[in-house]
């Protein structure tokens, strides 16, 4: 009996090692992680250029350090991003991991190509690329514009592009685009598709008010970081078409209920003085109504945005507050300046992009008892001709932590 039980302990702990499941465990400082995957234009119609930026987890480690570089760029052509990952390793020494990837860029010259979709669908193939990563659009090659990016307060690559894709978002100067959705829109063929656009390449912006610019068109002196993330780049069947800067990109997120921003401040031009700008903060309280008739010869579309503001500055030292008629001229004021915004982009769409990217197709939809009649309805095509009705009616908060001001020519006597 005793030899019995003997023998079974011996055997059990012959089993043990192979419970372990730890024979294909690799360390952390073993691998070489790809925080960010670039894809640009080949020469070979059949491959993509791809560029790897690459970083070094010894930094993250709280022991000594190291003189190993905290980054690395590869750029190289590929059939594709599977393969692309086995060809680095002919270079690099560590294994090539997608796990911690925080962001797709492409190039504007590759994301207007035709063939763009076919390689797109790749990311969808490897299992280490997550569908949630952020999709980007930058003006320049890949290889330029990971060469210009140097985060001065963010040593981490991999935090950085959270927090500045997180922060512009919230600001509503860019779209929360990401691969999941951009495949979601573009097999639904109903809808244009918003994603971030960026550039390291700083040209001559002209004058505008701040969200009035494109990225790579802001000038800002100092220090810092020449990359800019503001607008978006649209994109209609899986490819590039255009451009909207960062008040378009607003008022289109703004349109969409399916896309949320945080607390935005833009400014409006005071009534009373036309050379002075209000200053406005803007609370995303509530959804659009949009209420849509597409049984009629001639479609319809009437879009009512409930809009909730705080005034925060008031160079004309009108009194807004305490004058309820002054105030409600500032309230049409504002209401007509919006909807004037609003009425010139949604022109746009139709004329220049033929399609929305405001979400529509899905509330169009509900208009249908099939599917076959929403799409013989073909709601793509049909939307550049629709009349669209805007109705914006601005509610306002407070003006300011101090809302009472001096009177102006009082102070100067």
């Amino acid at each position: 009996m005793v030899k019995h039980n003997i023998s079974k302990f011996f055997c059990l702990l012959l089993f043990i090692p192979f419970l372990s499941a730890c024979w294909d465990q690799i360390a952390i400082d073993e691998r070489a992680y790809v925080v960010a995957l670039g894809l640009g234009k080949s020469e070979d119609e059949n491959k993509i250029q791809v560029t790897f930026l690459i970083t070094n987890p010894e930094l993250s480690k709280k022991e000594a350090g190291t003189n190993e570089p905290a980054l690395e760029t590869i750029s190289f052509q590929a059939n594709d991003v599977i393969v692309a990952k086995n060809k680095a390793n002919s270079v690099i020494a560590k294994e090539v991991s997608y796990n911690l990837l925080r962001a797709v860029i492409i190039s504007e010259e590759f994301a207007k190509e035709d063939r763009t979709l076919r390689w797109m669908y790749d990311l969808s193939k490897e299992y280490e690329i997550k569908r949630n990563v952020p999709l980007i659009v930058v003006k320049e090659s890949i290889d330029t514009f990971f060469q210009n990016n140097r985060p001065q307060l963010e040593t981490k690559i991999h935090k950085y592009f959270d927090l500045i894709l997180e922060s512009a978002n919230k600001s509503g100067l860019i779209p929360k685009s990401n691969l999941n959705s951009y495949y979601r829109v573009t097999e639904a063929d109903g809808d244009l598709y918003l994603v971030i656009y960026g550039t390291s390449e700083i040209s001559q912006g002209g004058d505008g008010t701040e969200d009035e610019f494109i990225a790579g068109k802001m000038d800002i002196q100092g220090e810092t970081n020449q990359v800019q993330f503001i607008g978006s780049a649209i994109f209609k069947e899986g490819k590039m078409i255009g451009k909207l800067n960062g008040e378009e990109t607003r008022l289109a997120i703004l349109l969409n209920n399916t896309l949320k921003m945080g607390v935005i401040y833009t400014t409006y031009t005071d009534p009373f003085n036309e050379k002075y700008k209000i200053t406005s903060r803007i609370l995303n309280k509530e959804n659009i109504h949009v209420k849509m008739d597409l049984k009629n010869n001639s479609p319809s579309v009437d879009v009512s945005i409930p809009i909730y503001m705080d005034i925060m500055t008031q160079h004309s030292m009108v009194d807004y507050v305490n004058d309820s008629e002054k105030r409600g001229i500032l309230k049409k004021s504002i209401e007509k300046e919006i909807t004037d915004k609003i009425t010139a982009l949604v022109k746009r769409t139709q004329e220049e992009f033929k399609g929305e990217p405001f979400g529509w197709s899905i509330i169009a939809r509900k208009q249908f008892a099939t599917l076959p009649e929403y799409r013989e309805f073909d709601w793509m095509n049909t939307y550049p001709s629709m009349e669209v009705n805007i109705k914006v009616e601005v509610n306002f908060g407070n003006f300011g932590q101090q809302s009472e001001i001096p009177n102006f020519e009082e102070v100067r006597d």
